[in-house]
């Protein structure tokens, strides 16, 4: 049967059960820790640090991710929270962090990892957080993968060992305006005019009945001083680990054109209908930045051809390519499947297998709106024996195989 909660989840010191049930957005409170500065103004305008992390805070059995934050000593969330508190992003949207309906996860990174320096490294503050219900381990009550059983992690509505395996989590310094946030977890794949959807390999009846979202869409609404800023997050399936019928790949590149259509002028996104019931996309006025681990490069891997393509030449979204040093080096040293790449090393995000490959790849994406400004952005993959490289690493990684994507924009003033 499918889990049966839809609800989101705002985190406060001490967990406020009833406000996060009611769908309010707290800031925790806490005598002894004070949220950081905000950010800088810079002329008339209101800067901000935006970042996507996929931080592998995921877990092989339900609960053993709020363990390990209790315990506030294991050393790859200790290492995760040193990346973040060396980069202090304003906003962030962290994929891989497993989800729990009480929002406790998110409460103890920030007490016993964030709030506490990591090897020195000046301990980060967010006052707000948004997490909510994801697909992954939630059973579908079909058969996905043809095995004639309608059970385990592939027959989920998106795979996973338990529900919430592999969530996401938003963590800010500036307001979140929870009762705003849209959610799309629930989204039938078949609502979308000209989908890819492999009916010959479900079958009809199953095809009409599949989520579109692998784990979820959010549109977190955030104020950024007087200005609102939608954050879109997401983290759509690897197109791997399938058959012929690429049903992955096929997902995959669905997933990303939600964005696309969400977004697009015109009427493009009337199709798309949230858990709320609401339809329609974002308005052309609005300001957003698309988040997260989209699992797809756009010239190397095996990912639907054009997939990435649908936002970054996308004509409202811009594509500040962040770079690093590392990737550069990391690509020339393990070389493998990496010799055969066409796209620029400097822009890989991941390091994935070398041998057979699909080698290291671009797959994280801080994407903003053109009608913000960009002043930075940047790849947190620095070179072996520079500061902060014990933190990247090589297999087994001591952070995760992913790197935080950090993108740095100005909104206007009133």
């Amino acid at each position: 049967m499918e889990q049966s909660t839809d609800h989101s989840t705002v985190t406060r010191r001490g967990a406020l059960a009833a406000a996060a049930a009611a769908g309010l957005s707290v800031p925790f409170a806490s005598a002894t820790a004070q949220a950081a500065p905000p950010p800088g103004r810079r002329g008339r305008g209101i800067s901000a640090r935006i970042a996507t992390y996929n931080a592998s805070l995921n877990r092989s059995s339900q609960g053993q991710l709020l363990a390990d934050l209790e315990r506030g000593d294991d050393p790859q969330i200790a290492a995760v929270a040193r990346v973040i508190q060396i980069n202090n992003p304003d906003i962030l949207l962290i994929n891989e962090f497993d989800h729990d309906d009480d929002g406790r996860g998110a409460d103890l990174f920030r007490t016993n990892y964030l709030e506490v320096s990591q090897s020195g490294s000046t301990p980060v503050h967010y006052p707000y957080a948004f997490t909510a219900p994801v697909n992954t381990g939630v059973p579908s009550g079909l058969d996905l993968n043809g095995d004639g059983k309608a059970e385990g992690p592939d027959d989920a509505w998106g795979f996973g060992e338990f529900p919430g395996q592999y969530g996401m989590l938003v963590l800010s310094r500036f307001p979140i305006l929870t009762e705003q946030v849209r959610t799309f977890q629930k989204l039938l794949w078949s609502a979308m005019p000209g989908n890819l959807i492999p009916e010959d390999y479900y079958g009809s009846d199953v095809a009409q009945k599949l989520r579109l979202s692998s784990k979820s869409h959010w549109d977190v609404p955030i104020r950024v001083g007087d200005r609102l800023l939608h954050v879109l997050a997401a983290h759509p399936t690897p197109p791997s680990f399938d058959g012929p019928e690429d049903r992955n790949g096929r997902r995959n590149n669905d997933e990303i054109r939600l964005w696309a259509d969400y977004v697009a002028p015109g009427h493009r996104g009337d199709w798309i209908v949230d858990d709320k019931g609401t339809r329609g996309g974002l308005h052309p006025s609005e300001r957003f930045v698309i988040l997260g681990d989209y699992n797809a490069d756009p010239v190397d891997g095996d990912s639907w051809p054009g997939a990435i393509d649908q936002l970054l030449l996308h004509p409202r979204i811009r594509d500040p390519r962040p770079r690093s040093e590392g990737a550069v080096e990391a690509a020339q040293k393990q070389a493998a499947a990496n010799r055969d790449h066409v796209g620029d090393p400097a822009l890989d995000t991941a390091d994935f297998t070398d041998e057979p490959g699909p080698g290291n790849l671009r797959v994280d994406y801080a994407l903003p709106s053109k009608n913000l400004q960009v002043t930075s952005s940047a790849v947190y993959w620095p070179q072996e024996g520079a500061p902060g490289s014990e933190l990247t690493g090589s297999y087994p990684f001591p952070t995760s195989d992913h790197r935080l994507v950090r993108i740095d924009v100005e909104l206007p003033g009133a």
